[in-house]
Order: C-alpha cells, then sequence, then structure tokens
C-alpha cells in the first residue's frame, strides 16, 4: 500500500507539467493576437477621439466666429441707436425753437415801433433779451447777414437792388433774422441782395 500511494502522488505530479506545458504554447499566440486587436482598437479609439477633438474644435471655433458677431452687431446697432438718438434729439430741439421764432420777430417788431410809453419799452427790450438768453442757453445763434456776401446755404434773397455804392452780392437789408443750432440751420435769414 505503500508502494501505491507514492506512485499515485508521483504519477500526479508527472502528469501536472504536462498540462500547463501544452497549455502555454496554446495561448501566447492567442495572446499576441488580442494585444494586437486592442492596440488596433486603441489606435481607432484614438483616431475617433482625435476625430471627436478637431470637430469640437471646429465647433468651438465657429461658436466663438458667431458670439464675435454677435458683439459686432449689437456694438454698431448701439452706436447707431445712440446716433439716432442724439439726431432725433437735435431735431426736436430745432423743430421746437422753431415754432418759437414768430415770437422773436414780433419782439423786434415791437421794438422797431415808436411809443411814448418808456416803461413800455423797457418791459419789451427786457423780455426781448431774456428771450435771446434763453436761445443762447440752447445753443442757437443768429445769422449774421447785413454786410456779408450772400450764402444760398444761409440766406433767402427775396429782393435784388442795383447798388453801385454796394459789393456784388452783398445783403443791404435784413427782412427776417436767420437762426442756427450749431451747424444745422433752423430758419434762414431773408435778405435783399445788391448787384
Amino acid at each position: 500500500m505503500d508502494e501505491n500511494k507514492k506512485e499515485a502522488p508521483q504519477a500526479e505530479e508527472a502528469e501536472e507539467p504536462k498540462a500547463p506545458a501544452a497549455e502555454v504554447p496554446a495561448e501566447e499566440p492567442e495572446k499576441k493576437a488580442d494585444r494586437k486587436d486592442k492596440k488596433r482598437d486603441r489606435k481607432k479609439e484614438a483616431d475617433k477621439a482625435a476625430e471627436k477633438i478637431a470637430e469640437l474644435e471646429a465647433q468651438l471655433a465657429a461658436g466663438n466666429d458667431r458670439y464675435l458677431r454677435v458683439c459686432a452687431e449689437y456694438d454698431n446697432f448701439r452706436r447707431r441707436s445712440q446716433k439716432e438718438k442724439d439726431g432725433l434729439y437735435g431735431e426736436v430741439k430745432a423743430d421746437t425753437i422753431q415754432k418759437f421764432l414768430p415770437v422773436y420777430d414780433n419782439l423786434e417788431r415791437a421794438l422797431k415801433q415808436g411809443t411814448e410809453d418808456e416803461a413800455y419799452r423797457k418791459g419789451v427790450e427786457l423780455i426781448m433779451a431774456q428771450f435771446n438768453a434763453t436761445l443762447e442757453k440752447l445753443g442757437v445763434t443768429v445769422i449774421d447777414s447785413l454786410g456779408r456776401i450772400f450764402d444760398p446755404a444761409l440766406h433767402n434773397a427775396v429782393m435784388h437792388v442795383d447798388d453801385d455804392e454796394k459789393g456784388e452780392n452783398e445783403i443791404v437789408e435784413v427782412f427776417q433774422q436767420g437762426f442756427r443750432l450749431g451747424d444745422k440751420v433752423i430758419r434762414f435769414a431773408m435778405v435783399k441782395v445788391a448787384n
């Protein structure tokens, strides 16, 4: 029995090394193939990831470009709106002042009329001075015309007279004062031109 026991373990020991030796050569080519497949799969994944990154970078660049364009359009809109707002304010201001110019004309006519009541005359002069001060505060200036050369951008010639003492196109009389608000003419001066 002892011999059988000894033989049995030896047989078992002898069989064990053979089994792993037979399996090792069969697994190694599979491992190499698996490694190659895994490398190929990783390379495909890396290529896909690189393509995805390139696609995302292109989308980011396109989004950034759209963002910059929207910002530029908004900036242009803001500037245009401010310019229109400023222009509209100037137009409304000029229109409003133009509505008050007949009052100026009537005060000017009142001052040209003679009166015996000195207090009345003084009152009209004070009103006219206050009106002129208000126009000045608003930035309105009188177009200086008398003795100047006729300028169609500032004057409206309603009469023409031949006068040898006056120069060519010289303004000899102002019928109605002209006014400007900055560079904009609110009302053209109505004048008589010589020669």
